[in-house]
């Protein structure tokens, strides 16, 4: 058959599965695949290609479904030989021995039994010739587009998708592909290949055109995008303002569409087509644990509260119930933003939270409100700065009920790495958080410091075996022990630091049987994933944690440990979580622990 032919039995195959009634269900039989070829990686790349190998595993598959397969696969094995650089390949496709292709399109057969597939792949052929002109500045071509190499059709396009990449890249938009020369040579087995690039003349962003209504205002929209307009052409640039405007959330799409031709200047204009996402939405999430009992949490989030597409939300938690832990706690937070506040990139914010805590180690009510202003610098690294006041009354057994009323300064700088923030099997996290304090009825002054790092690594291609490692750094420096509430104090043990050790176990010893948060901390975990099944994975984990009463890294302290056992059931959401530990240091508790949640522990 010829390559023409194949085309007509593809476009049959497509009137063959929308005719009207369906023929009985029959069970197609894959009799034989087969390739005149020692190559096992060709034939193994044509039968994943191919639709008759598809249906014959298909037990409810239909006569005409299967006589639509076979129609298809021509032109499919064909195309497919043509990426593995083959181009006088013959493809014959028999059911029940008559040649699919010459099956009448409107006389299906009643019964179809057996299929056999058989290819004759031919010469691979090599390129005999590889130009392409002009490229941009710098620019070069695929490393397989090279005389000698494989012809294969797929490194055809890519070399032809790098150079005009290539030009748009440099500022020139409006390249394409003006010349193309692709013969074969059947006798030496070569292909000839010649393409022509017209980059056409050099670019400047024009304006930003909206084709459609948004409940988001225009000049709110104009400032989110941060559109370049007058700049340099870059392609890039037209991803970040997508971006700008796809992660205020206001939006459920984000279309820039360039135009078709340029204005006066060779400037561009690019049409902006955006859809509104519902306005409100809520959520709740669930975790238990054995010894800290269980935690309920919701959000309430309103995504264009001003018509500024400003981001308002609200979050409640209530924990420690049925735990413990020495009682239940509740929080109630609110924070509003507003993107583009300072300008594109930088967002302004307030925020307020109310919090009472009845811990096993004391009793603290705390509240504090807020504003600040955040920094997007790339897609991996932000960092915020705000200003709060926070009234904390706290009760414990050592020293009795006292008040605080602080200025603080709270700041962070977050990377982000990972290749999944819910189920991550490469790269890196860090957040680093300090907050320079001054107490408004007293006279002391300090920092508290707080950082997260994690990593993770796949062990093999498939990710199935995945590294994780985690170290937790904390320390306040300025203010003596005594003059600190609990919030601004470290503890050890439970499901955020130590897995296996009863939850905030680890602190200062006053003595009497009480218990205080430590100066500094140091958390170390790791982990080892690997995944049974597509949803199931299993785990083994280690944490230790480390408390001192004075510098990060003082002589005196005291570590504990947990090690344990987990179970992983994944969702569209991030796996579910079980997770059974125990100590193996430390004399802060003993019996097993259970954990209970959604995510990964880090």
């Amino acid at each position: 058959m010829t390559r023409h032919t194949f085309r007509t039995t593809l476009a049959a195959g497509a009137v063959l599965v929308s005719l009207g009634a369906a023929l009985p269900a029959t069970a197609l039989e894959l009799a034989g695949f087969n390739v005149a070829s020692g190559d096992d990686d060709l034939r193994e790349t044509l039968m994943d290609a191919s639709l008759v190998v598809e249906a014959a595993a298909n037990e409810d598959i239909t006569t005409r479904e299967a006589l639509a397969a076979a129609s298809a696969d021509y032109a499919r094995l064909v195309r497919t030989l043509y990426a593995m650089g083959y181009y006088s390949g013959v493809v014959n496709i028999t059911l029940d021995g008559r040649e699919a292709a010459s099956i009448p399109t409107f006389n299906v057969p009643e019964q179809i039994g057996q299929a056999v597939v058989s290819i004759e792949p031919g010469p691979r052929f090599t390129l005999g010739v590889a130009e392409i002109a002009p490229l941009a500045p710098g620019d070069t071509p695929p490393d397989d587009f090279r005389v000698g190499a494989p012809a294969r059709s797929t490194v055809l396009q890519e070399t032809v998708d790098s150079g005009v990449s290539g030009w748009r890249n440099a500022g020139y938009a409006k390249v394409e592909l003006a010349q193309q020369s692709v013969t074969a040579n059947h006798r030496e087995n070569t292909l000839a290949v010649r393409l022509g690039l017209a980059p056409g003349p050099r670019v400047q962003f024009g304006r930003l055109v909206r084709t459609n209504e948004s409940a988001v205002r225009a000049k709110r929209i104009a400032r989110i995008a941060g559109f370049p307009e007058g700049e340099v052409y870059s392609p890039e640039q037209l991803e970040t303002v997508a971006t700008r405007l796809r992660r205020t959330g206001a939006f459920s799409s984000v279309s820039l569409t360039e135009a078709e031709t340029l204005r006066d200047g060779n400037t561009l204009d690019v049409a902006l087509a955006l859809v509104d996402e519902e306005p409100r939405r809520f959520g709740f999430g669930a975790e238990i644990s054995s010894f800290e009992g269980l935690t309920l949490s919701s959000y309430w989030l309103h995504r264009n509260l001003f018509g500024g597409a400003e981001r308002l939300r609200i979050d409640g938690e209530v924990s420690g119930i049925g735990g413990q832990t020495g009682g239940t706690d509740y929080n109630l937070a609110a924070r509003l933003n507003s993107p583009a506040f300072f300008g594109t990139d930088s967002d302004g914010f307030v925020y307020g939270s109310i919090l009472d805590e009845t811990e096993e180690n004391y009793d603290l009510q705390q509240a504090r409100i807020g504003a600040g202003g955040s920094r997007i610098f790339s897609d991996n690294f932000q960092a915020e700065v705000a200003l709060e006041l926070r009234y904390v009354k706290t009760t414990d057994d050592f020293y009795g009920t006292r008040e605080f009323f602080f200025l603080n300064a709270p700041l962070s700088a977050t990377w982000d790495y990972r290749d999944d923030v819910l189920n991550p099997t490469e790269g890196y996290y860090l957040k680093a958080e300090g907050m320079p304090f001054v107490r408004l009825d007293d006279s002391d002054v300090g920092v508290r410091f707080f950082a997260d790092g994690r990593v993770f690594r796949a062990l093999d291609e498939d990710n199935d075996f995945i590294l994780a490692g985690r170290l937790q750094l904390g320390s306040t420096v300025g203010a003596d022990l005594d003059d600190l509430p609990p919030d601004f104090l470290f503890y050890s043990g439970g499901g955020g630091t130590v897995r296996g050790q009863p939850y905030q176990s680890l602190g200062i010893d006053q003595g009497g049987g009480t218990l205080t948060g430590g100066k500094s901390f140091i958390g170390l975990s790791g982990e080892v994933r690997a995944s049974v099944t597509d949803t199931i994975g299993i785990v083994g984990f280690v944490d230790a944690g480390f408390i001192s009463a004075d510098g990060l890294f003082a002589d005196e302290g005291d570590w504990h440990a947990g090690a344990g056992l987990g179970l992983r059931y994944n969702t569209g959401i991030g796996p579910i979580r079980l997770d059974v530990a125990a100590p193996v240091a430390g004399d802060t508790g003993d019996g097993v622990q259970v954990y209970v949640g959604i995510g990964q522990a880090f």
